[in-house]
């Protein structure tokens, strides 16, 4: 392990931290354990650190990888109770109300049914606060096509919890960011 490139690769990647943390928290929850996802990818990134040729674009790399790698949990469908007692615990370590625990569950389950590239575009804006550039950058298709593929997720999710939960689907994403990592 070489200092340099230790170096090197905290320097790109302290920028891409909060983002990245956001991205994985919102895609892993109840599938995965959210640490065990984030350092397998960025171990991964680090090993492959040498071969990016844009290193000012590490967290395009970093949310490929994650999406990658939960690719194979989501096509399970399946959700792990265990998992998600586990990460409902930290979110009221972070001051949640069951209230809101349970707006969470709603939300996570009405993410599940979008499409897939609007899910991650919304969680990508959302969430993570990347631009619809950097989306677009990471999803390979124009700003337009991310900003549809957010405005149909939003009114998609408004759709699937008008009346199954209190708070408006805007609220509970509020709420979401407001207690990931």
């Amino acid at each position: 392990m070489s200092d340099a490139k230790q170096t090197a690769f905290m320097q790109a990647y302290t920028d891409c931290h909060g983002p990245f943390l956001r991205y994985c928290s919102a895609i892993a929850y109840g599938r995965m354990d959210v640490q065990d996802l984030v350092q397998d990818v960025l171990l991964s990134a680090y090993q492959q650190f040498d071969r990016i040729e844009r290193k000012d674009q590490l967290l395009h790399y970093l949310v490929r990888a994650a999406r990658n790698r939960a690719a194979s949990a989501w096509r399970l469908g399946r959700r792990s109770a265990d998992l998600c007692e586990r990460q409902a615990a930290r979110l009221q370590e972070r001051g949640a109300t069951p209230e809101q625990l349970l707006d969470v569950q709603l939300l996570y389950k009405a993410l599940d049914r979008l499409p897939e590239q609007q899910r991650e575009a919304l969680v990508l804006f959302e969430v993570s606060g990347l631009s619809m550039a950097e989306i677009a950058v990471i999803q390979n298709c124009a700003e337009g096509a991310v900003k549809t593929r957010v405005s149909r997720a939003r009114a998609a999710l408004r759709g699937r919890l008008e009346g199954r939960s209190e708070l408006p689907a805007a609220a509970i994403l509020h709420v979401l960011i407001l207690l990931l990592p």
